[in-house]
Protein backbone atom coordinates (compact mmCIF):
# COMPACT_ATOMS: atom_id res chain seq x y z
CA UNK A 1 0.00 0.00 0.00
CA UNK A 2 1.69 3.54 -0.68
CA UNK A 3 2.02 6.00 1.87
CA UNK A 4 0.10 9.21 1.49
CA UNK A 5 1.65 12.13 1.03
CA UNK A 6 0.88 12.92 4.97
CA UNK A 7 2.92 10.12 6.08
CA UNK A 8 5.91 10.48 3.91
CA UNK A 9 6.31 13.64 4.68
CA UNK A 10 6.18 12.77 8.68
CA UNK A 11 2.82 13.49 9.75
CA UNK A 12 1.69 15.98 12.10
CA UNK A 13 5.06 16.38 13.82
CA UNK A 14 6.72 17.29 10.48
CA UNK A 15 3.84 19.74 9.23
CA UNK A 16 3.83 21.48 12.15
CA UNK A 17 7.51 22.16 12.19
CA UNK A 18 6.90 23.13 8.29
CA UNK A 19 4.17 25.47 8.95
CA UNK A 20 6.29 27.47 11.99
CA UNK A 21 8.96 27.42 9.48
CA UNK A 22 6.92 28.78 6.47
CA UNK A 23 4.97 31.21 9.18
CA UNK A 24 8.67 32.33 10.61
CA UNK A 25 10.10 32.62 6.75
CA UNK A 26 7.04 34.88 5.93
CA UNK A 27 7.06 37.33 9.03
CA UNK A 28 10.55 38.08 7.69
CA UNK A 29 9.42 38.63 3.95
CA UNK A 30 8.59 42.41 3.54
CA UNK A 31 6.08 41.44 0.70
CA UNK A 32 4.19 39.05 2.94
CA UNK A 33 5.17 40.05 6.12
CA UNK A 34 1.83 42.40 6.77
CA UNK A 35 -0.51 39.27 6.59
CA UNK A 36 1.03 37.26 9.23
CA UNK A 37 1.20 39.57 11.88
CA UNK A 38 -1.33 42.07 13.55
CA UNK A 39 -4.48 41.30 16.10
CA UNK A 40 -6.38 39.35 13.55
CA UNK A 41 -4.25 35.59 13.61
CA UNK A 42 -5.14 33.27 15.75
CA UNK A 43 -3.21 32.29 18.73
CA UNK A 44 -3.17 29.05 17.60
CA UNK A 45 -2.11 29.90 14.00
CA UNK A 46 0.82 27.43 13.50
CA UNK A 47 -1.28 24.11 14.75
CA UNK A 48 -4.66 25.25 13.07
CA UNK A 49 -2.37 25.38 9.76
CA UNK A 50 -0.29 22.51 10.07
CA UNK A 51 -3.61 20.45 11.01
CA UNK A 52 -5.38 21.92 8.16
CA UNK A 53 -2.35 21.26 5.64
CA UNK A 54 -2.93 17.63 7.40
CA UNK A 55 -6.16 17.14 5.83
CA UNK A 56 -5.13 18.31 2.80
CA UNK A 57 -2.38 16.12 2.28
CA UNK A 58 -4.14 12.51 3.23
CA UNK A 59 -3.89 13.16 7.15
CA UNK A 60 -6.57 12.48 9.82
CA UNK A 61 -9.32 15.27 9.54
CA UNK A 62 -8.14 17.11 12.31
CA UNK A 63 -8.97 20.72 10.89
CA UNK A 64 -12.97 19.65 10.08
CA UNK A 65 -12.96 18.04 12.90
CA UNK A 66 -13.19 20.85 15.45
CA UNK A 67 -11.61 24.10 14.18
CA UNK A 68 -12.86 24.85 10.87
CA UNK A 69 -13.66 23.92 7.53
CA UNK A 70 -12.81 24.32 3.70
CA UNK A 71 -15.19 27.91 3.02
CA UNK A 72 -14.04 29.37 6.22
CA UNK A 73 -10.14 28.91 5.42
CA UNK A 74 -11.03 30.38 2.29
CA UNK A 75 -12.99 33.14 3.25
CA UNK A 76 -10.23 33.82 5.53
CA UNK A 77 -8.12 34.45 2.39
CA UNK A 78 -10.94 36.18 0.33
CA UNK A 79 -11.48 39.82 -0.61
CA UNK A 80 -8.28 40.97 -0.59
CA UNK A 81 -8.04 41.76 -4.23
CA UNK A 82 -5.13 40.21 -6.98
CA UNK A 83 -2.01 39.72 -4.98
CA UNK A 84 0.22 37.51 -7.59
CA UNK A 85 3.61 39.33 -6.09
CA UNK A 86 2.45 38.09 -2.58
CA UNK A 87 1.12 34.80 -3.65
CA UNK A 88 4.87 34.08 -5.43
CA UNK A 89 6.59 35.44 -2.19
CA UNK A 90 4.70 32.65 0.03
CA UNK A 91 5.63 30.38 -2.39
CA UNK A 92 9.24 30.86 -1.97
CA UNK A 93 9.11 31.00 1.36
CA UNK A 94 7.50 27.76 1.66
CA UNK A 95 10.32 26.26 -0.54
CA UNK A 96 13.05 27.61 2.31
CA UNK A 97 10.73 26.72 4.69
CA UNK A 98 11.01 22.42 3.24
CA UNK A 99 14.48 22.65 4.58
CA UNK A 100 14.40 25.16 7.29
CA UNK A 101 11.46 22.31 8.92
CA UNK A 102 14.02 19.18 7.66
CA UNK A 103 11.53 17.66 5.56
CA UNK A 104 12.84 14.39 3.88
CA UNK A 105 14.58 15.74 0.57
CA UNK A 106 13.11 13.28 -1.61
CA UNK A 107 12.84 14.69 -4.89
CA UNK A 108 9.02 13.40 -5.68
CA UNK A 109 7.92 14.37 -2.27
CA UNK A 110 9.40 17.94 -2.60
CA UNK A 111 7.89 18.70 -5.82
CA UNK A 112 4.60 17.16 -4.77
CA UNK A 113 4.34 19.59 -1.80
CA UNK A 114 5.44 22.53 -4.33
CA UNK A 115 2.90 21.43 -6.42
CA UNK A 116 0.34 21.20 -4.05
CA UNK A 117 1.47 24.71 -2.27
CA UNK A 118 1.39 26.24 -5.83
CA UNK A 119 -2.38 25.08 -6.16
CA UNK A 120 -3.89 25.46 -2.97
CA UNK A 121 -2.01 28.99 -3.26
CA UNK A 122 -4.13 29.73 -6.28
CA UNK A 123 -7.37 28.45 -4.68
CA UNK A 124 -7.13 31.02 -1.78
CA UNK A 125 -6.58 33.45 -4.30
CA UNK A 126 -9.70 32.49 -5.98
CA UNK A 127 -12.07 35.31 -4.78
CA UNK A 128 -10.35 38.23 -4.93
CA UNK A 129 -13.49 40.43 -4.70
CA UNK A 130 -15.22 39.47 -1.56
CA UNK A 131 -15.51 36.66 1.15
CA UNK A 132 -19.31 36.41 0.33
CA UNK A 133 -18.79 35.17 -3.04
CA UNK A 134 -17.18 31.67 -1.38
CA UNK A 135 -19.52 28.73 -1.16
CA UNK A 136 -20.56 27.31 2.33
CA UNK A 137 -20.46 23.78 1.37
CA UNK A 138 -16.65 24.03 -0.57
CA UNK A 139 -15.13 20.56 0.23
CA UNK A 140 -11.22 20.36 1.62
CA UNK A 141 -9.36 19.26 -1.43
CA UNK A 142 -7.42 16.16 -0.81
CA UNK A 143 -3.95 16.23 -2.26
CA UNK A 144 -2.33 12.65 -3.61
CA UNK A 145 0.74 11.79 -5.11
CA UNK A 146 -1.23 12.10 -8.71
CA UNK A 147 -2.36 15.70 -7.60
CA UNK A 148 -5.47 17.54 -7.00
CA UNK A 149 -7.95 15.78 -6.20
CA UNK A 150 -11.00 15.79 -9.04
CA UNK A 151 -13.28 18.11 -9.49
CA UNK A 152 -16.76 17.84 -7.45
Amino acid sequence: MEHSVYETVGGSEALTRLAAAWHHRCLEDEVVGHAFSGPGLHPQHVERLAAYWGEALGGPAGYTAGMGDHSHVLRLHAGNGEHADMDWRGLQCFALALDDADVPGDPELRRTLMDWFAWMTAAMAAYPRSPDDVPDDAPLPVWSWNGPPDPP
